[in-house]
Order: C-alpha cells, then sequence, then structure tokens
C-alpha cells in the first residue's frame, strides 16, 4: 500500500482555496492512501522555503508554489 502526505502551505488564500479544490479533485480519482494536511503558519513558509503561497508539498518535497495546478498536474507529481 502506498501512503502519501500532502500539505498545501497558505490554504487560506484565494489561490490556496482554488488548489485546495484541485488536490481534492486529483486525490478523488487516485487509489492511493493520500493524507492532506493544510498549513497556514509562518513557520511552515520558512520551513519549506515558500516565497509565494500556496505552496503544494508532496512527502516532504516542495512541488510548486505561487500557482495554482491543475488536476492532471497534481497527479503527474503524485505518480
Amino acid at each position: 500500500m502506498i501512503y502519501i502526505k500532502i500539505k498545501i502551505i497558505g490554504s487560506n488564500c484565494s489561490n490556496g482555496i482554488k488548489l485546495k479544490k484541485m488536490v481534492d479533485r486529483a486525490v478523488g480519482e487516485m487509489e492511493e492512501t493520500i493524507e492532506v494536511e493544510e498549513l497556514n503558519d509562518q513557520n511552515s513558509k520558512n520551513k519549506f522555503n515558500i516565497s509565494n503561497i500556496p505552496g503544494l508539498v508532496i512527502d516532504n518535497k516542495l512541488v510548486s508554489q505561487g500557482k495554482v495546478l491543475t488536476v492532471r498536474e497534481i497527479k503527474k507529481a503524485l505518480a
């Protein structure tokens, strides 16, 4: 069984809300066990060196920042 952990940093901004919806759609289409966590604190931004929110972190690796990925892009990053 594959277990993936996703963190959305800055999920409370307008683009963060859009990214959360895209992540939820992508996760719904995947068969792996995926945990999604929303982080909105400055410490998380500093930990992953994010200068533009929202940030998408998959398994503690920064995948994107400052943009809303499509469902296809998110699924590709998860693969």
